[in-house]
């Protein structure tokens, strides 16, 4: 299936170059506006701290990976599950990562200024209840996990599945931090909210 292949070659190395340009233009932007930076990794050393770097390393290597395999044979070095490989399954991968991505550019636009990657200690930014924040309680971390599972779908190996397990598992650990910070900032306010809107639906 050359044709597919190379379709779903291109698009993962030009999605996840557009995403690494995306984050840090916007991340760069919010921070000229509001003249903060908007990227909290928190104490170095730190549980955030670690989960950060290991979402930082897999995502570097995930960039790479998908660049490299536009001119370099690497795949068999991926462990690709064959039974897998298909023009339906690739395709239903890409479908998926367009689906995230433009949840991700939703949030985003919702959140505006607000948006935060990490944990701020900010008490003077408002609770976001509202839109997405209506139906879930980690509506980006949801998009990003979908955009996960379509990477595997695009390129279905033993190297996708492990990004998948550890970035599921990372972003799980991160939600729990952050609710936690947040029940400490914004007290009986959080908890109402926690209790009327679920984790994930």
């Amino acid at each position: 299936m050359p044709d597919i292949d190379l379709i779903s070659r291109h698009f993962l190395a030009l999605y996840f170059l557009f995403i690494a340009v995306h984050y840090a233009s916007t991340a760069i932007g919010l921070s000229k506006r509001t003249a903060q930076s908007h990227i909290q990794y928190g104490e170095k050393g730190s549980a955030t701290w670690w989960i950060r770097q290991v979402f930082n390393l897999f995502r570097g290597t995930i960039l790479v990976v998908c660049v490299a395999r536009i001119f370099f044979p690497i795949d068999p070095w991926l462990g690709i599950f064959a039974s897998l490989y298909s023009p339906w399954v690739l395709s239903i991968g890409m479908v998926t990562m367009l689906v995230s991505l433009g949840l991700v550019s939703y949030n985003h636009a919702y959140m505006r200024q607000d948006w935060r990657s990490g944990i701020d200690s900010d008490r003077n930014r408002a609770l976001l209840t509202k839109g997405p924040f209506s139906r879930s309680r980690n509506p980006m971390f949801l998009a990003i996990m979908l955009g996960q599972i379509g990477l595997f779908l695009t390129l279905p190996s033993l190297f996708t599945l492990i990004c998948l397990a550890m970035g599921v598992a990372m972003i799980r650990l991160q939600a729990v931090k952050e609710e936690q910070a947040l029940s400490e900032l914004y007290g009986e306010e959080y908890r109402q909210y926690k209790n009327q809107v679920p984790r994930w639906f």
